[in-house]
Protein backbone atom coordinates (compact mmCIF):
# COMPACT_ATOMS: atom_id res chain seq x y z
CA UNK A 1 0.00 0.00 0.00
CA UNK A 2 0.86 4.09 -0.63
CA UNK A 3 -0.12 5.41 2.84
CA UNK A 4 0.11 9.63 3.02
CA UNK A 5 -0.48 12.13 5.83
CA UNK A 6 -2.18 15.13 5.32
CA UNK A 7 -4.09 17.77 7.08
CA UNK A 8 -7.27 18.56 7.02
CA UNK A 9 -8.63 21.31 8.83
CA UNK A 10 -5.85 21.82 10.76
CA UNK A 11 -5.60 18.41 11.77
CA UNK A 12 -3.22 15.43 10.56
CA UNK A 13 -5.03 12.43 9.09
CA UNK A 14 -4.07 8.92 7.57
CA UNK A 15 -4.47 8.23 3.68
CA UNK A 16 -4.09 5.85 1.63
CA UNK A 17 -3.66 6.79 -2.59
CA UNK A 18 -5.96 4.75 -4.98
CA UNK A 19 -5.72 5.80 -8.34
CA UNK A 20 -4.82 9.64 -8.13
CA UNK A 21 -6.74 9.89 -4.73
CA UNK A 22 -7.00 9.85 -1.31
CA UNK A 23 -8.91 7.23 0.88
CA UNK A 24 -9.67 8.71 3.82
CA UNK A 25 -8.53 6.03 6.52
CA UNK A 26 -8.69 8.31 9.52
CA UNK A 27 -11.94 7.00 11.35
CA UNK A 28 -11.33 3.42 10.22
CA UNK A 29 -11.79 1.16 13.15
CA UNK A 30 -8.74 -0.51 14.43
CA UNK A 31 -6.31 2.27 12.67
CA UNK A 32 -4.74 5.04 15.04
CA UNK A 33 -5.77 7.59 12.75
CA UNK A 34 -1.57 8.25 12.17
CA UNK A 35 0.54 6.36 10.21
CA UNK A 36 3.14 6.19 13.14
CA UNK A 37 -0.25 4.82 14.88
CA UNK A 38 -0.47 1.95 12.22
CA UNK A 39 2.85 0.94 12.29
CA UNK A 40 3.11 0.23 16.03
CA UNK A 41 0.42 -1.94 15.80
CA UNK A 42 1.80 -3.28 12.67
CA UNK A 43 -0.24 -6.20 10.40
CA UNK A 44 -3.43 -5.77 11.86
CA UNK A 45 -3.82 -2.58 11.35
CA UNK A 46 -2.58 -2.58 7.96
CA UNK A 47 -5.11 -5.36 6.89
CA UNK A 48 -7.70 -2.93 8.33
CA UNK A 49 -6.86 0.13 5.88
CA UNK A 50 -6.44 -2.49 3.16
CA UNK A 51 -10.09 -4.00 3.68
CA UNK A 52 -11.31 -0.70 4.51
CA UNK A 53 -10.17 1.22 1.11
CA UNK A 54 -13.40 0.86 -0.77
CA UNK A 55 -15.43 2.06 1.48
CA UNK A 56 -13.17 5.41 2.30
CA UNK A 57 -14.33 8.89 1.23
CA UNK A 58 -12.26 9.53 -1.71
CA UNK A 59 -10.57 13.18 -1.73
CA UNK A 60 -7.66 15.02 -4.72
CA UNK A 61 -4.39 14.27 -3.95
CA UNK A 62 -3.41 17.02 -5.76
CA UNK A 63 -5.62 19.35 -3.91
CA UNK A 64 -4.46 18.44 -0.13
CA UNK A 65 -2.21 19.94 2.04
CA UNK A 66 0.89 16.72 2.35
CA UNK A 67 2.62 16.73 5.80
CA UNK A 68 6.16 14.54 6.25
CA UNK A 69 4.92 10.75 6.26
CA UNK A 70 6.06 10.41 9.64
CA UNK A 71 5.39 14.49 11.45
CA UNK A 72 7.44 13.47 14.61
CA UNK A 73 9.75 10.23 14.05
CA UNK A 74 11.20 9.23 17.58
CA UNK A 75 14.63 8.84 16.13
CA UNK A 76 16.04 10.31 12.55
CA UNK A 77 19.42 8.38 11.70
CA UNK A 78 21.18 9.55 8.66
CA UNK A 79 24.18 8.28 6.96
CA UNK A 80 26.57 10.08 5.32
CA UNK A 81 29.16 9.34 2.18
CA UNK A 82 26.70 6.43 1.35
CA UNK A 83 27.85 6.27 -2.17
CA UNK A 84 31.34 6.05 -3.22
CA UNK A 85 31.09 8.05 -5.29
CA UNK A 86 29.93 10.83 -3.02
CA UNK A 87 32.50 10.56 -0.88
CA UNK A 88 35.04 11.11 -3.40
CA UNK A 89 33.83 13.94 -4.86
CA UNK A 90 34.07 15.63 -1.17
CA UNK A 91 37.87 14.36 -1.04
CA UNK A 92 36.67 11.67 1.36
CA UNK A 93 38.08 7.49 1.11
CA UNK A 94 35.33 4.94 1.26
CA UNK A 95 34.47 4.59 5.04
CA UNK A 96 35.02 1.74 6.44
CA UNK A 97 32.03 2.20 8.61
CA UNK A 98 28.76 4.51 8.44
CA UNK A 99 29.26 7.93 9.03
CA UNK A 100 25.80 8.35 11.39
CA UNK A 101 24.46 11.73 12.20
CA UNK A 102 20.78 12.39 13.60
CA UNK A 103 18.07 14.69 12.15
CA UNK A 104 15.63 16.47 14.14
CA UNK A 105 11.82 16.05 13.62
CA UNK A 106 11.68 20.22 13.71
CA UNK A 107 13.36 20.13 10.03
CA UNK A 108 10.87 18.14 8.42
CA UNK A 109 8.53 19.55 6.24
CA UNK A 110 6.02 17.78 3.67
CA UNK A 111 5.45 17.56 -0.17
CA UNK A 112 5.13 20.60 -1.58
CA UNK A 113 6.00 22.84 1.22
CA UNK A 114 8.61 25.17 0.93
CA UNK A 115 12.65 24.47 2.25
CA UNK A 116 13.69 27.70 3.78
CA UNK A 117 17.31 28.94 3.11
CA UNK A 118 18.16 30.70 6.25
CA UNK A 119 19.25 34.03 6.73
CA UNK A 120 22.58 33.31 8.28
CA UNK A 121 23.92 31.19 5.19
CA UNK A 122 23.75 31.16 1.28
CA UNK A 123 25.19 27.51 1.03
CA UNK A 124 21.75 25.73 0.73
CA UNK A 125 22.29 22.21 -0.76
CA UNK A 126 20.14 19.49 -1.99
CA UNK A 127 20.38 15.61 -1.19
CA UNK A 128 18.56 12.85 -3.12
CA UNK A 129 17.77 9.94 0.01
CA UNK A 130 15.69 6.65 0.46
CA UNK A 131 14.26 6.64 4.08
CA UNK A 132 13.57 3.43 5.35
CA UNK A 133 11.35 3.45 8.12
CA UNK A 134 11.30 0.85 11.06
CA UNK A 135 8.30 -1.28 11.70
CA UNK A 136 9.01 -3.09 14.20
CA UNK A 137 11.01 -2.77 17.61
CA UNK A 138 14.91 -4.21 16.65
CA UNK A 139 16.56 -6.85 18.54
CA UNK A 140 19.94 -5.85 19.70
CA UNK A 141 22.56 -7.44 17.58
CA UNK A 142 20.20 -8.42 15.13
CA UNK A 143 21.61 -10.81 12.61
CA UNK A 144 22.13 -8.70 8.94
CA UNK A 145 20.01 -12.04 7.35
CA UNK A 146 17.45 -10.61 9.45
CA UNK A 147 17.64 -7.41 9.44
CA UNK A 148 15.06 -6.65 6.51
CA UNK A 149 12.21 -8.42 8.35
CA UNK A 150 11.68 -5.08 10.74
CA UNK A 151 11.38 -2.69 7.66
CA UNK A 152 8.04 -1.38 7.52
CA UNK A 153 8.37 0.46 4.08
CA UNK A 154 9.96 3.52 2.17
CA UNK A 155 9.86 6.95 0.95
CA UNK A 156 11.51 9.63 -0.30
CA UNK A 157 13.84 12.05 1.55
CA UNK A 158 15.36 15.26 0.72
CA UNK A 159 18.56 15.69 3.53
CA UNK A 160 18.71 19.47 2.69
CA UNK A 161 22.15 20.52 3.48
CA UNK A 162 23.74 24.30 5.18
CA UNK A 163 27.25 23.62 3.80
CA UNK A 164 28.98 26.44 5.82
CA UNK A 165 27.57 25.50 9.28
CA UNK A 166 28.15 21.67 8.29
CA UNK A 167 31.95 22.57 8.21
CA UNK A 168 32.10 24.49 11.18
CA UNK A 169 32.41 21.84 13.82
CA UNK A 170 33.97 18.21 13.22
CA UNK A 171 30.51 16.56 13.75
CA UNK A 172 27.73 17.36 11.17
CA UNK A 173 24.79 18.22 13.14
CA UNK A 174 24.19 21.59 13.08
CA UNK A 175 24.30 21.76 9.10
CA UNK A 176 21.58 19.16 9.25
CA UNK A 177 19.49 20.48 11.35
CA UNK A 178 17.91 23.73 10.35
CA UNK A 179 14.19 24.04 10.89
CA UNK A 180 12.34 23.36 7.33
CA UNK A 181 14.97 21.34 5.43
CA UNK A 182 13.97 17.80 5.59
CA UNK A 183 11.56 17.16 2.95
CA UNK A 184 10.09 13.58 3.35
CA UNK A 185 7.41 12.08 1.43
CA UNK A 186 5.07 12.26 -0.91
CA UNK A 187 3.86 9.05 0.30
CA UNK A 188 5.20 6.07 2.57
CA UNK A 189 5.31 2.53 0.39
CA UNK A 190 5.17 -1.01 2.34
CA UNK A 191 8.02 -3.04 1.88
CA UNK A 192 6.14 -5.84 0.10
CA UNK A 193 5.52 -3.44 -3.18
CA UNK A 194 9.67 -2.89 -3.35
CA UNK A 195 12.71 -5.02 -3.50
CA UNK A 196 14.36 -6.24 -0.98
CA UNK A 197 15.94 -3.31 1.22
CA UNK A 198 14.38 -1.55 -2.11
CA UNK A 199 17.41 -2.17 -3.56
CA UNK A 200 17.94 -1.44 -7.30
CA UNK A 201 15.94 1.51 -7.92
CA UNK A 202 16.76 4.70 -9.74
CA UNK A 203 17.17 7.45 -7.70
CA UNK A 204 17.67 11.43 -8.87
CA UNK A 205 17.40 14.78 -8.02
CA UNK A 206 16.56 17.78 -10.07
CA UNK A 207 17.24 21.54 -9.64
CA UNK A 208 14.69 23.58 -11.89
CA UNK A 209 13.92 20.88 -13.74
CA UNK A 210 18.17 20.20 -14.74
CA UNK A 211 18.82 16.52 -13.10
CA UNK A 212 21.83 16.88 -10.67
CA UNK A 213 22.13 13.36 -9.37
CA UNK A 214 21.44 10.38 -10.91
CA UNK A 215 22.60 7.44 -9.54
CA UNK A 216 20.74 3.41 -8.12
CA UNK A 217 20.16 2.25 -4.35
CA UNK A 218 22.12 -0.33 -5.24
CA UNK A 219 25.39 1.65 -5.06
CA UNK A 220 24.77 2.13 -1.41
CA UNK A 221 27.99 1.14 0.48
CA UNK A 222 25.75 0.01 3.03
CA UNK A 223 22.66 -1.19 2.46
CA UNK A 224 19.45 -1.06 4.58
CA UNK A 225 20.26 -4.43 5.91
CA UNK A 226 23.72 -3.62 7.01
CA UNK A 227 22.78 -0.83 8.51
CA UNK A 228 20.31 -1.84 10.44
CA UNK A 229 22.43 -4.59 11.93
CA UNK A 230 25.45 -2.13 13.07
CA UNK A 231 22.77 0.25 14.45
CA UNK A 232 21.22 -2.74 16.48
CA UNK A 233 24.85 -2.92 17.89
CA UNK A 234 24.24 0.11 19.59
CA UNK A 235 21.09 1.01 20.24
CA UNK A 236 17.20 0.35 20.24
CA UNK A 237 15.76 1.06 16.79
CA UNK A 238 11.63 1.61 17.59
CA UNK A 239 8.35 1.22 15.28
CA UNK A 240 8.22 4.78 13.18
CA UNK A 241 12.51 5.36 13.53
CA UNK A 242 13.59 6.69 10.08
CA UNK A 243 16.75 5.55 8.43
CA UNK A 244 17.92 8.06 5.67
CA UNK A 245 20.39 5.97 3.74
CA UNK A 246 22.69 8.63 2.16
CA UNK A 247 23.32 10.62 -1.38
CA UNK A 248 24.86 9.75 -4.67
CA UNK A 249 27.49 12.18 -5.94
CA UNK A 250 25.98 15.16 -7.59
CA UNK A 251 25.61 17.52 -4.78
CA UNK A 252 26.08 21.29 -5.04
CA UNK A 253 29.28 21.79 -3.40
CA UNK A 254 31.02 19.64 -5.79
CA UNK A 255 30.20 21.41 -8.58
CA UNK A 256 32.49 23.85 -10.17
CA UNK A 257 30.96 26.31 -9.23
CA UNK A 258 29.03 25.83 -6.87
CA UNK A 259 25.83 25.43 -6.65
CA UNK A 260 23.53 26.52 -4.11
CA UNK A 261 19.25 26.68 -3.71
CA UNK A 262 17.89 29.57 -3.68
CA UNK A 263 14.50 31.76 -3.56
CA UNK A 264 12.55 30.94 -6.33
CA UNK A 265 13.96 27.03 -7.50
CA UNK A 266 12.35 23.92 -7.29
CA UNK A 267 13.93 21.22 -5.96
CA UNK A 268 12.93 17.63 -6.66
CA UNK A 269 13.52 14.27 -5.74
CA UNK A 270 12.69 11.47 -7.81
CA UNK A 271 12.82 7.06 -6.71
CA UNK A 272 11.67 4.60 -9.17
CA UNK A 273 8.75 2.69 -7.35
CA UNK A 274 8.65 5.01 -4.40
CA UNK A 275 7.77 8.42 -5.74
CA UNK A 276 8.48 11.85 -6.62
CA UNK A 277 8.76 14.38 -3.75
CA UNK A 278 8.71 18.10 -5.27
CA UNK A 279 9.46 21.90 -2.90
CA UNK A 280 10.14 24.99 -3.45
CA UNK A 281 12.50 27.29 -1.89
CA UNK A 282 12.26 30.36 -0.15
CA UNK A 283 14.01 32.98 1.46
CA UNK A 284 13.87 33.07 5.76
CA UNK A 285 10.87 35.86 6.79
Amino acid sequence: MRFVTFEDAGNERLGAVVDGEIADLSGVSGLSGSLLGTIQVGEPAFAAAQNALRAAARRPLEETKLLPVIPRPGKIVCLGLNYAEHAAEGGREKPDYPNFFMRCATTLIGHGEAIIRPRVSEQLDFEAELAAVIGRRVPRHVAKTDALSYVAGYACFNDASVRDYQRRTPQWTIGKNFDATGPFGPVFVTADELPAGAAGLKIESRLNGEVMQSANTRDMIFPVDETIMLLAQCMTLEPGDVLVMGTPAGVGFARTPPVWMKAGDAIEVEIEGVGLLSNPVADEA
